[in-house]
Formats: structure tokens, C-alpha cells, sequence
């Protein structure tokens, strides 16, 4: 996938802390982009879903062969090869056959996590949504009867004549736990900006940069700010609690399993 900075659009939020009502809703929206692009950093960066569009390559039993003998072989319906047994069996470019299926499969791979399918382009005509299915881990499989193209004009744009483009969404949905942890990071952000003597300005729980206070006899210790942000967490109760559910490793991106003999869909990335 290409190189985010940031999920697509901010996250949902649901605000239930006291916010002056003349507020600006710009400031509103700009604390729930910043709220938005730090949890998704801090969960792993695997939330969505966003869109990309991608000119993939359709897979063939060919991509599961040794790369010794792929290398300059293109043409025909059937290459040879040596097996491990050390027999000499044909290697078909037309379609791959499972352990599961009775018939060959017309497949192309898509990185994932696939959360839906947008549109897919063949020729410059949108196929109907009955056309094909998903299956994990990201195989865009065709269920018309007919395949999807072998090769396509990489020089022509997308949506032309004699092209093939998938347009899909990648990323894990949110649901009603990120919601919750985004609000109160937001609201928290917005009130720690909230002028002095503003109504809801010392309701913030963000952790400040005072450890230890002494008045009157009363000596209180606090957290360490700088040792609950080195972990990766906000001490805020409901953000750090989903945080701890959905990244209690503390990943800094999604993992990912790179082989040399999977080829990666063409993605455009400009103008």
C-alpha cells in the first residue's frame, strides 16, 4: 500500500464533555483530525477505511513455480518445470486449481486487510457487484464464468480500453470502542486549549508536567507524564483501555509477509 501519513478522514467522534456553546466548530474539527491521526498511530495504523485504486496483475499457477524457470517465459499456454519429485510436469498460465476447487480459479491478490470492494474497471465497464467476491486473504475471485485479463495497457489510464482497475478500501472498520476512545481524546484536547475562566477549562485530565505537589502539609505524588507517553499511552482511562484491546504489543504498523514471487499490483501515486 502506499505510504500513509494519517488515516483518510478523521475518525467519528461523539462529544459528551462541556464545551463553551460559541465554540468554533473549526477548532472542534481540528482537535478531532489531531485526536484521530495519533490513535491511529498509537493502535498500529491499521485503522480505515481508505481507498486506493490499484492495476493488478492477475495471478496464475505460474506465480507458485520456482522462480528459475519464470524468469523469460511468457508465451503459451503451458510451460514445463521440475518438481520437487524431480518429474517434469507443465505449469498452466491460464488459471490456478486449489485443493479445494474442482476447477480453476480466476484470482488476483490485493493487499489487504480488503474492507470492500469500490468498483472493478474491466475495459472501461464496471462489472456487477455478482461478478466476483473476496476471499481471505485478499483474493478478488470471478464468479461470471468468464476470467480476468492475463495483461493490460499499463500506458493507458485507468478506466481506458484494454485496462483492468480495482478500486477498493483497506483497513479495519472502527467500531463503537474506537469511537468512544477518539471522543474523549478530543474533548480533552479541545478543553486543555480552552482559555483561562472558560466554562469546562478545568475539566482537563491530560497529563501535565507536575509529578509532586506540596501546600499546606499535603504532599501529592503523581504520574510520571513522560513514562505514560514513552509507552505509547495518553492516561486517558477509556483511550488507553482501547488502546491496550486492540494494540497491546505496541506495534508501530501492521506486519506484513513479503515473498519474491507475489507480484504487487501497480498502484499510481501521481499526477
Amino acid at each position: 500500500m502506499p505510504l500513509r501519513s494519517g488515516p483518510c478522514d478523521p475518525w467519528p467522534v461523539e462529544l459528551c464533555c462541556k464545551l463553551p456553546d460559541d465554540l468554533d466548530q473549526a477548532v472542534i474539527d481540528r482537535w478531532q483530525r489531531v485526536a484521530s491521526q495519533t490513535l491511529w498511530r498509537l493502535s498500529g495504523m491499521r485503522w480505515g477505511p481508505c481507498p486506493v485504486t490499484v492495476r493488478p496483475c492477475r495471478r496464475s499457477c505460474l506465480d507458485d513455480a520456482p522462480l528459475s524457470f519464470q524468469a523469460g517465459i511468457g508465451t503459451g499456454p503451458w510451460v514445463p518445470y521440475i518438481g520437487v519429485d524431480g518429474a517434469w510436469r507443465n505449469a498452466s498460465v491460464c488459471g490456478c486449481s486449489s485443493d479445494c476447487s474442482c476447477g480453476e480459479l480466476c484470482e488476483v491478490r490485493l493487499e489487504g486487510p480488503v474492507y470492500d470492494i469500490v468498483s472493478v474497471n474491466v475495459d472501461g465497464e464496471d462489472l456487477v457487484p455478482e461478478a466476483y467476491r473476496v476471499d481471505a486473504p485478499g483474493l478478488l475471485v470471478r464468479t461470471d464464468g468468464e476470467c480476468w485479463p492475463t495483461c493490460q495497457d499499463m500506458a493507458a489510464p485507468e478506466g481506458a480500453p484494454g485496462t483492468f482497475t480495482v478500486t477498493y478500501r483497506v483497513g479495519l472498520p472502527l467500531d463503537e470502542a474506537a469511537i468512544a476512545a477518539v471522543s474523549e481524546l478530543t474533548c480533552q484536547l479541545i478543553v486543555a486549549c480552552l482559555p483561562p475562566g472558560t466554562r469546562g477549562c478545568g475539566e482537563c485530565r491530560l497529563p501535565g508536567n507536575v509529578t509532586r505537589v506540596v501546600r499546606q502539609g499535603v504532599e501529592l505524588e503523581m504520574a510520571d507524564p513522560t513514562l505514560i507517553f514513552s509507552e505509547g499511552r495518553t492516561g486517558l482511562p477509556l483511550v488507553d483501555l482501547w488502546l491496550n484491546t486492540v494494540n497491546p504489543h505496541r506495534l508501530d504498523s501492521p506486519s506484513r509477509v513479503y515473498s519474491p514471487d507475489f507480484r504487487r499490483p501497480r498502484v499510481m501515486t501521481w499526477p
